[in-house]
């Protein structure tokens, strides 16, 4: 089989010790890399309930059969676990360089077990791994810490890439991330407090490896009419202008951009956070991953005023929807300055925007005493700070929003599922992304299936139930391919069931039919399920937050229970699960 390394990494922190595991080629015949690869792997560790920030658990990364190639949209990596936030299933992935500098190293996939004693930097190469000690890096922010360590470690003729935390991560925020390229995220599930936990600050990858391509030209003649095809389509030209910064006038002038903790659908000062006040007031360049023609990141700098002179990649829309909408931050500078505290620290900022918006409805509600209230950007800051180190009322909010809502007794209005937060897609305008956060398998997630794209298209209506959890499915299980191969979400529209059963048979040499490709979707989907009842699942945690039933928007009412529940019915039926 072509399109593979055939090896597993193995690292033992507890003991130091590491060794290359051969891994059987019919395993990767039907787990050829990605979420595929990397949830059998977990499945197969992890059979019972464990704490997520112990030595039991494992921290896997995989790459994918495109890794490297000339596939467009493919330089990306995934990470799985279980999650300190939720205690399930965890699941991320990140772009960037980084992701090819990994795959040189010439592993399907790496495992780290045990937990070390004290602080340190993994360097991995292709024939071995070194232990170095890191405490004079522990406490350091994401940036320091990677400049730092592919300065000290990596050979810039070899390209090394970094995987980094922040003190976030350090001191086990439940929704810490992982980092690279400074503003590269695996951002949601906390997967950075589990490095933190196993005390690893920083992994550095170098190597020369290359996975051996089945029927090369073939694959290259693919990408180049792919290009031709879409480099100049209109979502494409979008992504190159706005990036998903685009979001944030459709979401408004549909009433489903969540404000105000949820409470509206919109906010009075959007289009001061857009798109276009993206390019009216920032200093604003296109940036790519490797292997991407639509530049979706943005490299924006504010001219002028208090934040003069700051920089991210960013903000992306999640990131201005947290902070601008559910927090009412009036200005792009001020969600970058939010931004850049988050990146700095190593924390989510879904997670840390929907948690700071539901500490200032706590203050409002009399729940907990704290200086805080809508729109103040500085008193935000202080709280994330707080957050990041455990202090004062942070320690609570570190614990993740189940904890908070439990000790303040808010847990009829906290807004998440499983324990983690949704992203910017209200579900009580898309009826589908309601079904979509209940039933992904690592909680509120916007991409598991992104299926307010079909539903803002008029592909299917928002407010319908009828047939809607089939076509749920079949998002879901797509994207799950995508995520197996690793490719970016934001190719989606380009990339049906019949280019991506190309692609692996022109990659793998193995004949992939378009069949064959959604049984591989749908057999993920069933392996996560696996590894959430190992750790206590029901289906009652397939479930929405009770404020979205009984809460009406401006334009649209509350969900209706009795069209959530026949959409959870349907799909669990279509998936043949049991729902007790």
């Amino acid at each position: 089989m072509y399109g593979v390394y055939k090896k597993i990494l193995r690292i033992n922190l507890s003991e130091q010790t590491y060794f290359f595991e051969p891994l059987d080629p019919e395993i990767l015949s039907q787990y050829p890399g990605g979420k595929a690869l990397g949830t059998y792997l977990l499945a197969q560790q992890v059979k019972s309930k464990i704490n997520p920030l112990s030595p039991e658990n494992p921290l896997i990364f995989t790459t994918g059969p495109c890794s490297q190639s000339v596939i467009w949209g493919s330089s990306r990596y995934a990470v799985f676990g279980i999650s300190p936030q939720t205690g399930f299933y965890a699941e991320s992935y990140a772009g960037g360089k980084a992701p090819e500098a990994m795959d040189r190293v010439g592993v399907d996939a790496l495992i780290l077990e045990g937990q070390s004693a004290e602080p340190v930097v993994l360097k991995i190469e292709e024939n071995s791994c070194t232990f170095y000690p890191a405490q004079d890096l522990w406490g350091k922010d994401t940036y320091t810490t990677e400049d730092e360590v592919l300065r000290r470690y990596g050979n810039p003729k070899l390209r090394p890439g970094a995987l980094v935390i922040g003190p976030a991560g350090e001191n086990q925020v439940s929704f810490a991330l992982i980092e690279n390229n400074y503003w590269r995220s695996a951002g949601r599930c906390g997967l950075g407090a589990v490095l933190g936990a196993k005390k690893v600050k920083a992994l550095v990858f170098q190597g020369q490896s290359k996975r051996t391509i089945a029927r090369e030209q073939e694959l290259k003649n693919f990408a180049f009419e792919f290009l031709n095809n879409y480099r100049n389509h209109p979502v494409s030209k979008n992504y190159l202008n706005y990036g998903t910064t685009q979001m944030v006038s459709i979401l408004n002038q549909v009433g489903a951009f969540p404000a105000r903790y949820w409470q509206q659908g919109t906010c009075s000062h959007w289009e001061q956070i857009n798109g276009e006040a993206l390019r009216k007031l920032l200093q604003v360049t296109p940036h790519a991953c490797p292997r991407c023609f639509l530049a979706c990141g943005k490299i924006s700098t504010v001219p002028q005023g208090r934040y003069k002179g700051l920089t991210v990649e960013g903000p992306e829309y999640e990131t201005i929807f947290a902070f601008g909408g559910l927090c009412l931050v009036k200005s792009l500078p001020e969600i970058m300055y939010l931004n850049d505290l988050c990146d700095q620290l190593g924390l989510d900022t879904i997670s840390a925007g929907n948690l700071c918006a539901f500490t200032i409805e706590a203050v409002r509600q009399k729940k907990v005493k704290f200086d805080l209230d809508y729109g103040q950007t500085e008193k935000i800051a202080e709280l994330i700070k707080l957050i990041a180190f455990k202090q004062d009322i942070g320690e609570v909010l570190a614990q993740g929003i189940k904890k908070a809502a439990q000790k303040w007794d808010m847990e009829d209005y906290a807004v998440h599922v499983k324990g983690l937060e949704p992203a910017g897609y209200d579900p009580r305008y898309f009826k589908g992304m309601a079904l979509s956060y209940a039933i992904s398998d690592r909680g509120a997630c916007h991409l598991r299936t992104t299926f307010y794209k079909p539903e803002l298209a008029g592909v299917i209506d928002p407010a319908t139930v009828k047939d809607k959890a089939r076509l749920v499915i079949d998002y879901e299980d797509r994207l799950n391919v995508f995520d197996s191969l690793i490719l970016c979400r934001f190719y989606r529209d380009f990339y049906p069931y019949s280019e991506l059963a190309k692609i692996l048979t022109f990659i793998t040499g193995d004949t992939w039919e378009e069949q064959r490709v959604k049984n591989l979707g749908a057999q993920v989907a069933h392996l996560a399920r696996k590894v959430n009842l190992s750790q206590g699942l029901t289906s009652q945690d397939d479930s929405l937050p009770k404020l979205f039933f009984k809460l009406p928007l401006e334009n649209q009412g509350p969900l209706s229970e009795e069209e959530f529940d026949y959409l959870k019915q349907e799909y669990y039926q279509l998936r043949g699960w049991p729902l007790a």
